[in-house]
């Protein structure tokens, strides 16, 4: 088994009910998908860009901006209800059986968080090296408010969601008075590969973190419209990088 390196895998479905077509829909010009592949292909620390899918379609404009679709993804494993161990364990196998190939690491760039810097990809890729301890990596950014201020409804009432909490009204407490609280945003996602073989998880039980400024991820249409705002007011770096492909002449 020939073992290298670090891929990326870019996972992109055809189906998505919240967002229909999300994947493929066009940012500013192009589709969704392509920002995590340009990304993935301006890092230095990434090896290969590997999309998985279950549609040719998508296969076919990943291709066109430059990623790997070595194998189509079995359509049941691209249900709604899939988790993503399922798709992470089937390029692993996949690629055992085609090119005997293994990687050490996969980063996982999700397209529903499009606006990435390659650098700071690079950065952490280079950080997660260094930690010879870690079986994982995930991004995160603080939330503003801890989820013990968050509430549930229970009988028809709010409700807090840590009932085992001896304070009285805990909710109302000030946010400064519980440790922060941070939300993994899917700007990148590391995986040792032998800790997923080992454990049969995604990431293992040692998870680096890797901080960042609050991100947008595109998990309603409003998202797109307020996507496009910002780039029309401050334009992404990738934007010209993947103009720059798609006018080339083998573009």
């Amino acid at each position: 088994m020939r073992t290298s390196g670090n891929y990326a895998l870019i996972p992109a479905r055809g189906g998505s009910k919240g967002i229909p077509g999300k994947n493929v829909r066009v940012l500013h010009g192009h589709p969704i998908i392509a920002y995590s592949i340009m990304a993935a292909r301006l890092c230095s620390n990434i090896d290969r860009v590997i999309v998985t899918t279950d549609s040719q379609d998508i296969a076919d404009l990943a291709l066109a901006y430059g990623a790997e679709v070595p194998f189509l993804r079995p359509v049941e494993l691209a249900t709604d209800n899939s988790p993503a161990i399922d798709f992470v364990m089937h390029t692993l196998e996949a690629l055992a059986v085609s090119e005997k190939a293994h990687p050490e690491a996969l980063t996982l760039l999700l397209p529903t968080t499009p606006l990435r810097l390659p650098d700071t990809i690079d950065a952490a890729i280079g950080e997660f090296r260094k930690n010879t301890e870690a079986t994982g990596m995930r991004s995160a950014h603080e939330l503003a408010e801890p989820p013990q201020k968050m509430m549930c409804i229970e009988g028809g009432y709010l409700s807090g969601f840590f009932p085992d909490d001896p304070r009285p009204e805990y909710y109302n407490l000030p946010r400064q008075t519980f440790p922060p609280a941070y939300h993994p945003n899917g700007y990148i996602e590391i995986m040792r590969t032998a800790s997923i073989i080992e454990t049969g998880t995604l990431y293992g039980p040692r998870v680096m973190p890797w901080i960042t400024d609050p991100v947008v991820e595109l998990d309603a249409p409003q998202d797109f419209d307020y996507l496009e705002f910002s780039i029309d007011r401050r334009p992404h770096p990738l934007i010209d990088q993947l103009d720059q492909l798609m006018e080339a002449p083998n573009g």
